[in-house]
């Protein structure tokens, strides 16, 4: 059986490689060994690790030296490791001796990472570079929790020409699935071999196959031809139609090119897409052309159409004088393509200069603001592929002018009215600025539109001003009229002395533009500081809000103009007293009343807070509004906390109590001074006296277990003018209540807990 064995398996390994070696000798191969545990068992009474290292000797005995031969193996050097693949040979010439005793050493005991195993080989053989093959040699199936069938598809699709050949031993149908898609998507063979008997009749078979002579290369297709039509006649610059009669690739481009130009030449072009017909764009400069059908791939010309190219020529009309900067109407006869512009250039501007322009469209008028130069100009029709003029009309600009009415004086931040005699542009704008002004200098202004009157703001600084008139169009000044600022001065009254945070009334003699405010600030804020404030609209009289720091402040009022200080008065903020109370204790979750003594802010707030919790803290509150006492809810976490009254300008505390938080059920008297034995027997009869009482027409002592509500009972007995009752205990052990209840008010004034032991 050895010596069968032996040939079946050589037979198989050379058959497998053979079209990587006949093809062409140097291409580099590598042998996937498999050294998993498995290979230990039998193919007609001899382990299979025997029968592999038999084949691949007599292999190496006869490898061709012009062929690289390398070695990967894997699960041979432990178990259960998905890792453990090893180069035990890199490519190269075969040292028969040395290759030999390499597979001889191995001792098959791990896992089948077969996947990664195939990988490491295909990238020992750099296989996105070069032509690879790899032959897997194994007994079983992926156990790596990989996809070998996807892997080698990936291989296949990345690799220059990428093969692999695998050589089963002893696998079912499902295993041998699993490893027959490495070599189906590789273009290699796969041969299971579950006897002797069966391996030979399949290696005869895949050896006739790779002895096979290769098909001849099939003829390269004939060169397919595209009727191109188009214009024989089509004006410069414009746009035309043209066809085709098939399209070989969607990626192929149709051009239009000189009638000698050089193959691949391209200009102007379309892609062919699914289409039939399309249009082109004809060049700026005449003469005989082609449009011609390309190849997309090698840049080929596969069919073609002459097209002569002649002299495009517009009318323009224009008007001989124009005001400068205004708007003008313009008009041509004829439009070339709608991408074409017209516009105004100084008369002899170089060709394609563009200024002031509007785009041709399908329109034959549109209108063009002139430049603001005075002087001698043309209007040109200029075609947009080449930028070539094609029709002109010359324009002369004249010097426009405008005359402008202002005020002689304007208080400095005040609005006031102006107007002009014409408007050139209705961009054109007006504008106030220093006497002395850079032209083109621009402040506050407004737009001429088609108006003759407007208002503008004068700035916040005194002295000699212009109201000018400016062109949009390079921003030059057609007209102008003095104004002169002078300084104004508001008297503004405010109390003298105010409480921190408190809202308070202030009033202005004058209002000189509505947009300036009237602020608080500190009395050595800086110019344009600006805090709590308000506009100062059409009205003399308002309210601010104080902030939270004592101190001298002033009231300002500024202009909006320059934030400029035009008048003040002086205040003192000076800290409010104010007491405020409620209970000291109070149980989790109840309502507790708080009394406060004062109202500085109605917009302050009342809050209970955590003891020593930061300024500013809040939590349940309630604004004052109008009122000194309201209602909040104790916390629900027991602990130490503050009762605060807190100005809503800076959140600054201004008096605080202090709250302890007991637990929900705690043993708190309300007035009762409810008193008991803290301990009783079993059944025992205790004494439980009073001191204080309640309002309500029925009121009651009750036993309770302590878990109960505070209005459920075991026993419950009425009470008149005595102050102790007797009352017996419940025979089981525990912890009791005994709860002075006034029923009518539904308030429970005291408890008191006793343990039954």
């Amino acid at each position: 059986m050895k010596p069968i064995a032996s040939k079946l398996a050589t037979m198989a390994i050379f058959g497998a490689i053979a079209c990587a070696t006949s093809a062409q000798a140097a291409d580099d191969v590598v042998i996937v060994y498999d050294g998993s545990g498995s290979m230990w068992g039998q193919i007609d009474g001899r382990s299979k690790v025997e029968i592999a290292r038999e084949v691949l000797a007599d292999l190496v005995k006869d490898w061709d030296a012009g062929t690289n031969l390398g070695l990967v193996a894997y699960g041979h050097r432990s178990q259960g490791d998905c890792t453990d693949i090893e180069t035990l040979i890199p490519p190269g010439p075969v040292n028969r001796d040395s290759f030999i005793a390499t597979v001889n050493a191995i001792k098959p005991v791990g896992k089948t990472p077969i996947s990664a195993s195939v990988e490491h080989a295909a990238n020992l053989l750099s296989y996105r570079d070069n032509p690879a093959t790899v032959v897997l040699i194994s007994d079983g199936v992926e156990t790596c929790n990989a996809d070998p069938c996807a892997l080698s598809a990936q291989l296949a699709k990345q690799g220059v020409k990428f093969t692999a050949h695998v050589v089963g031993f002893d696998l079912d149908d499902a295993a041998q699935a699993s490893l027959a898609c490495i070599a189906e998507n590789t273009g290699g063979v796969f041969v299971p071999a579950g006897n002797a008997d069966e391996l030979q009749d399949a290696l005869d078979q895949v050896q006739t196959a790779m002895d096979a002579p290769p098909a001849p290369p099939e003829p390269e297709p004939a060169m397919p031809q595209v009727i191109v039509t188009a214009p024989a006649e089509v004006p410069t610059g414009a746009r035309f139609d043209i066809s085709w009669d098939r399209t070989v690739n969607p990626a192929d481009y149709i051009t239009i090119v000189p009638a000698d130009a050089d193959e691949g030449t391209r200009h102007n072009h379309i892609r062919a897409r699914d289409d039939l017909e399309g249009a082109l764009t004809a060049p700026a400069e005449p003469g005989l052309y082609e449009v011609r059908y390309v190849l997309d791939e090698g840049n080929k010309t596969i069919g073609s159409a002459p097209v002569e190219l002649v002299e495009a020529g517009v009318t323009v009309t224009a008007p001989a004088e124009v005001p400068t900067g205004s708007k003008f109407d313009i008009s041509w006869d004829r439009t070339v393509n709608p991408a074409d512009y017209i516009t105004i250039v100084p008369a002899g501007a170089d060709e394609g200069t563009r200024h002031n322009h509007i785009r041709a469209r399908d329109d034959l008028e549109g209108a063009l603001t002139a430049p603001a130069e005075p002087g001698l100009y043309e209007v040109r029709y200029v075609l947009d592929e080449g930028n070539k003029t094609i029709g002109s009309a010359p324009v002369e600009l004249v010097e426009a002018g405008v005359t402008v009415t202002a005020p002689a004086e304007v208080p400095t931040g005040a609005k006031f009215d102006i107007s002009w005699d014409r408007t050139v542009n209705p961009a054109d704008y007006i504008t106030i600025v220093p006497a002395d002004a850079d032209e083109g200098t621009r402040h506050n202004h407004i737009r001429a539109r088609d108006d003759l009157e407007g208002a503008l703001t004068a700035p916040a600084e005194p002295g000699l001003y212009e109201v000018r008139y400016v062109l949009d169009e390079g921003n030059k000044t057609i007209g102008s009229a003095p104004v002169e600022l002078v300084e104004a001065g508001v008297t503004v009254t405010a109390p003298a002395e105010v409480p921190t945070g408190a809202k308070f009334d202030i009033s202005w003699d004058r209002t000189v533009n509505p947009a300036d405010y009237i602020t608080i600030v500190p009395a050595d804020a800086d110019e344009g500081t600006r805090h709590n404030h308000i506009r100062a609209r059409d009205d003399l009289e308002g309210a601010l809000t104080a902030p939270a720091e004592p101190g001298l402040y002033e009231v300002r009022y500024v202009l909006d103009e320059g934030n400029k200080t035009i008048g003040s008065a002086s205040v003192e903020l000076v800290e409010p007293e104010m007491g405020i109370s409620g209970p000291g204790t109070a149980r989790a979750g109840t309502q507790i009343d708080i009394v406060w003594s004062s109202i500085i802010n109605a917009s302050d707030f009342v809050t209970i807070v955590p003891a020593g919790a930061d300024e500013g803290t809040r939590h349940t509150h309630l604004r004052v509004r109008d009122k000194t006492e309201g209602r909040l809810t104790a916390p629900v976490e027991t602990g130490l906390y503050e009762i605060r009254y807190v100005l809503d300008e800076g959140n600054k505390t201004l008096a605080s109590a202090s709250l302890e938080v007991v637990e929900a059920d705690a043993p708190l008297d309300e007035g009762a001074g409810l008193s008991a034995p803290e301990t009783a027997a079993p059944g025992e009869t205790i004494t439980v006296t009073w001191t204080g009482k309640g309002d309500g027409a029925d009121q009651r002592i009750a036993l309770a277990r302590k878990d109960q509500p505070d209005f459920s009972w075991i026993t419950t007995q009425k009470i008149g003018e005595a102050k102790s009752i007797e009352m017996n205990m419940p025979d089981e052990a525990g912890l009791y209540e005994i709860r002075f209840l006034d029923i009518s008010g539904r308030k429970l004034l005291g408890r008191f807990v006793v343990e039954v032991k």
